[in-house]
């Protein structure tokens, strides 16, 4: 079954059109502005949480207890 050239072209310009968009929802996700951004937010949304949080403070206060120790022998 032959299809007429009109067709033809508006199968090619759909084709080229969703690949235009393609390409630009890709180069938009691939931009290291949006990752890092990405990260940022991932790692905040991380540290917030309680079990996370705290465990890490408390790590932190205890280095900073040996080093004022260790200082201060």
């Amino acid at each position: 079954m032959a299809r007429d050239p009109e067709t033809i072209e508006r199968d090619i310009e759909k084709a080229r059109t969703a690949l235009a968009a393609t390409l630009d929802e890709l180069g938009t996700k691939a931009n290291p502005k949006v990752l890092v951004e990405s990260a940022k937010s991932s790692v905040r949304s991380t540290l917030e949480n309680p079990k996370v949080k705290y465990p890490l403070i408390g790590a932190g206060v205890l280095i900073v207890a040996l080093l004022v120790r260790k200082l201060f022998r």
